[in-house]
C-alpha cells in the first residue's frame, strides 16, 4: 500500500475541526485525522507492507521548465531568493514536520526523493513491485498506474477512507473511456486547470477520449494530424497541429517517473512502535491519543 501523504493529510486538515489540538492549543486535527486514515485503512485493506510517500519537491524545476504553468497557481509568492513555496493554510504547515516524526516513530516507512513528487516514488514503487498494489490518493493524475494484468489499483477518498473508490481498469473505462496506460494522455489533452496544465484548446475529456480510442494513444493521434487521410475533422488536426509545442513536452511532465533513486527503506508493516520511548514523548507532547492508541493496536493485531 502506497499513500500519497501530502494528499491525505490535506483531506484530514479540511476534514477534522481545528478545534482538535495539543495540550498547549496548536492545531493537530491533521496528525490526528492521518494516523485515523492509516488506521481504517491497515484495517480494512490489511497490506503486508506500507510506504507513505513525500512530496521532497512539490513543483519540480525541470517539469516547470517544460510547462512554466505547472502548480503556477499554488505559488504563495514570488521569490528571488530560494525555491518556490507551497500556498497552504497556515495552521497546517507546522503539522508536517509532527506527521513525519511520528511516522518515524511508529516505524511506518516514509519516502521521498529530492527533485520529485510523491507522484514519481510512488511510480517507481509501482514499478518495482512484485505483487499487488494499492495506491491511496485523492489525485486523478495516478489512475494512469492502474493496470489489472499488476494487480495495480488506486483506491480514491470519497468520502474519509471509510468510503473508497476502488479504481481498476473497468471504472477508467467507464468514467473515461481509457484504460491505465491512456489516462496521462487523456489528462494531456483536455488539460487541467488544477496543475496548471493547459490542455489543447477546444479539446475536452469527451473529444480526448474518442481521439484515443479511434488512434490508439497520442503518438497515433499526432500521425493522424500528419496523414491528410485520416479521419480528423479540419478544427480537431488544426487544434492539434498548433498544440504541437505543447503536446511535444507535456507527456514528460504529466507522466509520473517510474526511476527515481528510491532510499532504502524497510516497508514492512510494524506490529509494534520502533521508537517507543521517542512515541510516548511525541503523544505527549501532540496530544495525539485515542487516534494514536488505535492505529497502535491495529498494527499489534
Amino acid at each position: 500500500m502506497l499513500l500519497d501523504t501530502a494528499s491525505l493529510y490535506f483531506r484530514a486538515y479540511f476534514g477534522v475541526p481545528d478545534s482538535v489540538r495539543a495540550p498547549d492549543g496548536t492545531p493537530v486535527n491533521a496528525v490526528r485525522g492521518l494516523l485515523d486514515f492509516i488506521d481504517r485503512l491497515v484495517r480494512d485493506h490489511r497490506p503486508d507492507r506500507l510506504v507513505a510517500c513525500m512530496d521532497a519537491d512539490w513543483r519540480p524545476a525541470w517539469r516547470v521548465e517544460l510547462i512554466p504553468t505547472y502548480k503556477a497557481h499554488r505559488v504563495a509568492a514570488e521569490r528571488a531568493d530560494g525555491p518556490d513555496t507551497e500556498e497552504v493554510p497556515d495552521t497546517l504547515s507546522p503539522q508536517v514536520p509532527v506527521i513525519e516524526a511520528v511516522l518515524d516513530a511508529i516505524g511506518i516507512a516514509r519516502a521521498g526523493v529530492a527533485d520529485y513528487e510523491a507522484d514519481d516514488v510512488i511510480g517507481t514503487f509501482t514499478a518495482r513491485a512484485d505483487g499487488p498494489v494499492d495506491i491511496v490518493t485523492g489525485d486523478r493524475d495516478l489512475y494512469q498506474l492502474v493496470d489489472d494484468a499488476r494487480g495495480v489499483r488506486v483506491l480514491y477518498p470519497l468520502k474519509g477512507v471509510g468510503t473508497l473508490q476502488l479504481t481498476d481498469e473497468a471504472v477508467l473505462r467507464e468514467k473515461y473511456g481509457v484504460d491505465g496506460r491512456g489516462y496521462a494522455d487523456l489528462a494531456l489533452l483536455r488539460g487541467d486547470p488544477s496543475d496548471g496544465l493547459p490542455g489543447v484548446p477546444g479539446i475536452g475529456e469527451k473529444t480526448a477520449a474518442q481521439l484515443l480510442a479511434e488512434f490508439g494513444d497520442l503518438a497515433g493521434i499526432m500521425a493522424a494530424v500528419d496523414d491528410p487521410r485520416a479521419r480528423l475533422t479540419p478544427s480537431r488536426r488544426k487544434r492539434l497541429d498548433e498544440a504541437r509545442p505543447y503536446l511535444e513536452v507535456a507527456p514528460t511532465v504529466v507522466r509520473v517517473a517510474g526511476d527515481v533513486p528510491l532510499p532504502e527503506v524497510d516497508t514492512a508493516l510494524p506490529r509494534a512502535p520502533k521508537h517507543p520511548a521517542e512515541l510516548d514523548s511525541l503523544a505527549a507532547r501532540w496530544g495525539l491519543g485515542g487516534s494514536l492508541h488505535r492505529l497502535l493496536t491495529t498494527l499489534g493485531e
